[in-house]
């Protein structure tokens, strides 16, 4: 090739580069160059990094124990890049380095000295696995690296700063040339942003910084639909890309850049569904792979909401719903599985609820756990997991099963489900009437699922009715058994009516509710809360279990007693609770 054609090749590739880059920052910057003038390459910002920390952890870090994901790795002596990671999300959290945010909350000098002699041992022998090359996770060892500059800086030496920054050079250039066989959605975005996050923090990057906030800007107007949700259904997309695009947006404001509309726009759209999903206890909904968010961090994200617009109770795009009557609040989904390529996480809880009164939760789904999740995946994304019906315990999706295909498609994709999905609502003085259908069991059982919600204005009722409509033409085929499941929140006690067409809830503030259903067999069994702070824990689920006919359909309530002692006295002895045996 002629030294001309050499040159268009590179500037094609170049220009590819810089269109893909997009940032990250924070709203407390630090100028970092005072420390370092003159420097040719150094940092010029440090931004905040909005995750919560726990100074506790920097002296376990100190001593050689390192704890992330559930797993507990101890060095002896030994760097910890060189010992054996004892899983995948292990690792990741290992190479990403957001662990260091622990040791600046110490903010000490033995913690500044471990963080720096902790870096050292990296620069010096970088781990080689495939994880530490995976664009996320680079991604994210650079945005840490950046944002935690104050803390390894701090009495550093000039041969240490070079060598810092000659390795985040290297790897953000390695970045600006990865393929585009980034997984889509949520990893796609965020190395963009920690790419971004670089031309804004860096000397001499400025040349960067128009083509990653146009890169950015396109992806973010796919990703984040129009009623503020994330692509892929999943509340926690939310808060991972709201932690990083809300210190970015300051960060262009700090080096006197105006931020892109595309970004502020995002902005303002996922605030008001980051309030549509919370119940009043300050917890998420748990749909399509939501976990327990770390105390404090919706408090933190919502405290730079500048818009301060009340959610839909309707999220189209998305596909939710929420009814909040009195202290009563219903959040039930309402949507079709998202895309195969964004669906690795999705569940299949089409139809299903969460029901809290006040701050105690009534009615979830199970969730997913914060860690050690593939132990509990295949589950968590059932439907049988979720406040929903289930027909023959199978589920309303179909998810890739081969593991060679998994690996291809680095995941568990959904490749069938409900492509139907249709709700509507209706309001009047009485209350909220919800209706709702999926027809995720038509091809396989040939029937539509049916679901209507009626709550009462003042919250203190909500009555249920679940069908299972036959399809023109179609006929119940094989076995006929359903179930419906409504998993109890754990502070939830609840105990069997004692002629079984019921169960009598108490929570934690001593409120009674009461479960019935006055022409079916009501069971209680056991079922498991996933999205614990502290790990899965025990809990029981509500479950109806019949075999359909031509047209099935069961009803339900939930009710709230007026006072206990009165409730108590009004009802007919069969509906005391039974004794525990």
């Amino acid at each position: 090739m002629s030294v001309s054609g050499q040159r268009r090749v590179s500037g094609l590739l170049l220009g590819r580069a810089g269109r893909k880059v997009m940032a990250r920052a924070s709203s407390a910057s630090v100028a970092v160059s005072r420390v370092w003038p003159g420097r040719a390459d150094r940092l010029l910002i440090a931004p905040h990094d909005l995750r919560t920390t726990d100074a506790t952890r920097a002296a376990e870090i100190y001593s050689g124990r390192f704890v992330f994901a559930g797993k507990i790795v101890t060095c002896h002596g030994r760097s910890v890049f060189e010992l054996d990671p004892p899983s995948e999300e292990w690792e990741v959290t290992l190479l990403g380095f957001s662990w260091l945010r622990h040791l600046r909350a110490a903010d000490s000098a033995i913690t500044r000295a471990n963080a720096r002699a902790l870096l050292d041992d990296w620069l010096t022998h970088p781990r080689k696995s495939a994880v530490a090359r995976r664009a996320d996770v680079v991604g994210r060892r650079i945005i840490s690296l950046l944002s935690q500059a104050p803390l390894v800086l701090h009495d550093a030496d000039a041969r240490f700063y070079r060598r810092l920054i000659k390795n985040l050079t290297r790897e953000i250039r390695a970045l600006r040339y990865t393929k585009a066989d980034i997984p889509d959605g949520i990893s796609r975005l965020q190395v963009l942003i920690a790419l971004c996050y670089a031309s804004l923090c860096l000397a001499n990057q400025a040349k960067h910084i128009r083509g990653a906030a146009k890169k950015l800007s396109e992806e973010l107007q796919r990703q984040i639909l129009p009623d503020g949700g994330h692509i892929s259904r999943n509340p926690e997309a939310l808060v991972e890309l709201l932690l990083d695009l809300l210190p970015l947006r300051q960060t262009f404001a700090a080096r006197n850049i105006p931020p892109p509309p595309a970004l502020l726009n995002a902005i303002d759209r996922m605030m008001p569904m980051l309030r549509f999903f919370r119940h009043d206890d300050g917890s998420f909904a748990l749909f399509n792979g939501m976990t327990t968010a770390a105390p404090g961090v919706l408090a933190t994200l919502l405290a730079y909401d500048d818009t301060h617009g009340t959610p839909m109770p309707h999220m189209p795009h998305t596909g939710f719903q929420r009814l909040d009557a009195g202290t009563l609040t219903i959040i039930a989904d309402t949507g079709a599985p998202p895309p195969p390529a964004l669906s690795r996480d999705a569940h299949a809880g089409c139809l299903s609820f969460e029901m809290s009164s006040g701050t105690n939760r009534i009615v979830v789904n199970c969730g997913m756990p914060p860690t050690g999740r593939d132990n509990w995946r295949s589950f968590a994304r059932s439907t049988a997991a979720h406040s929903t019906l289930t027909y023959r315990d199978t589920s309303s999706c179909q998810f890739v099963e081969r593991k060679t295909v998994k690996r291809l498609l680095q995941g568990s994709p959904i490749v069938a489900g409900p492509v139907i999905v249709e709700s509507y609502r209706e309001v009047d003085a009485e209350g909220t009437i919800l209706t709702m259908s999926h027809d995720g069991y038509r091809k396989a059982f040939g029937f539509v699922h049916r679901r209507v919600l009626s709550v009462a204005a003042d919250g203190s009722r909500v009555d249920g009715e679940d069908t299972l409509a036959k399809e023109l033409g179609s006929a119940f085929r094989g076995a006929d058994d359903y179930a419906i499941r409504f998993h109890l929140h754990p502070s939830v006690k609840v105990n069997r009516l004692r002629d079984g067409r019921g169960a009598m809830l108490v929570l934690p503030n001593r409120d009674v509710w009461t479960f019935e259903a006055p022409d079916q067999k009501v069971e209680l069994e056991d079922s498991v809360f996933l999205a614990g702070s502290d790990g899965p824990r025990r809990t029981t689920q509500i479950v109806i279990r019949q075999r359909a006919q031509q047209t099935a359909t069961v009803r339900w309530c939930f009710a709230r007693s007026a006072n206990s002692a009165s409730a108590t006295a009004r009802r007919d002895p069969q509906r005391e609770p039974e004794l525990p045996l």
